[in-house]
């Protein structure tokens, strides 16, 4: 059941100049999420997705087609109404957010405090989502006081502090480094699977997509370009700009340039061996090879993983009898998509 349905919606700004046209930050988009989800948004700066986000729990307007929310169309609500639909709709940012003279318990509190929960509730709250972040030993402290990774875990608290449907986050690890957006990363699956939220995650990195989102949007000059299953998109990106977002995780099938650098290295001839799940598996590929009398090395690519199931290209320099290896790789193109790539063989 879809939570968010985005039907045409677009958003246009006035020009910088006088007489000037129009600025397009989002260019008719069509996208549902469902409950659920956790829903990755992708694309590089400029391409629209942290407006999309505003549009989603209306800070800005749109300019052009409808949003749904939990069933409501919030581009016909007044202010007043819209203040309800956000209650719903929790955020975290970038930069954190926090307010710096209050403690980690009163940022929490804050949300509540604003909504008129009494004292012995916002208490209760507060407690239990300090725990459940892993933080119920800094309730005291004050965000100069917290790492990065900390100061997230209390925007985190703060988002769910009034137990909200959706959850944002507008490039919420950016700031972080490594090994603290893996468990920043956690901590949102934790949220997604334990409280049921749907998340709607923005970001410019790829890495984040492949570790936590179940769906994706590819987005470019504010038009989504691409969306649907990560695994789909990622095995098999069909636009251009995915597949460019793509490779920058992902080894694929090396381009010209790289094919000529591996042939100065390697001998023999350079063929590239496509997986998805369902595929005969690498191991199997390589036992074909040996059984045809056939040596090879990996010199170029790697296997993926997204929940359980993997994808991905290996690069080999296969060396022997020409005719060994074209009946080689004709049996084995019937279980998996082979690339031979053109040039001189490097012998």
């Amino acid at each position: 059941m879809s939570i968010v349905n985005l039907t045409n919606v677009s958003k246009a700004y006035p020009s910088p100049t006088p007489g000037g046209a129009p600025v397009t930050a989002v260019d008719d988009v069509t996208l549902s999420i469902e409950k659920g989800d956790v829903f990755g948004i992708i694309g590089y700066s400029g391409a629209g997705k942290s407006t999309l986000v505003r549009l989603i729990n209306a800070l800005e307007p749109a300019t052009g087609g409808t949003i749904t929310v939990d069933g409501v169309d919030i581009t016909a609500l007044p202010e007043r109404e819209l203040r309800k639909v956000r209650g719903g709709i929790g955020m975290i940012f970038q930069q954190f957010n926090l307010f710096a003279s209050k403690s980690v318990k009163a940022n929490i509190a804050y949300p509540l405090t604003l909504a008129g929960w009494s004292k012995a509730d916002i208490e209760a709250r507060v407690a239990e989502l300090l725990s459940f972040v892993g933080l119920a030993d800094k309730a005291k402290a004050y965000p100069d006081q917290l790492s990065g990774g900390q100061k997230q875990r209390v925007g985190i608290a703060r988002a769910l502090a009034t137990g909200p449907a959706i959850l944002l986050a507008d490039e919420a690890t950016s700031a972080l480094d490594p090994q603290t957006t893996h468990e920043v990363l956690e901590l949102l699956g934790r949220v997604n699977r334990e409280q049921g939220v749907t998340i709607v995650v923005i970001t410019h990195e790829m890495d984040v997509i492949q570790t936590i989102a179940t769906k994706v949007a590819v987005m470019e000059n504010g038009r989504v370009i691409e969306q649907g299953d990560v695994f789909d998109v990622f095995s098999a990106p069909q636009n251009p700009a995915s597949q460019r977002f793509v490779g920058t995780v992902i080894k694929g099938v090396p381009s010209p340039a790289e094919a000529a650098a591996l042939r100065e290295r390697h001998r023999g001839r350079l063929v590239t061996f496509s997986f998805r799940d369902g595929d005969s598996s690498q191991a199997q590929v390589f036992l074909d090879l040996a059984s045809a009398g056939l040596d090879f090395e990996l010199v170029y690519g790697g296997i993926n993983d997204i929940r359980g199931r993997a994808f991905g290209h290996l690069t080999l320099a296969i060396r022997g009898e020409d005719a060994a290896i074209d009946s080689a790789l004709a049996a084995i193109a019937s279980r998996v998509e082979v690339t031979e790539l053109a040039g001189e063989d490097a012998r």
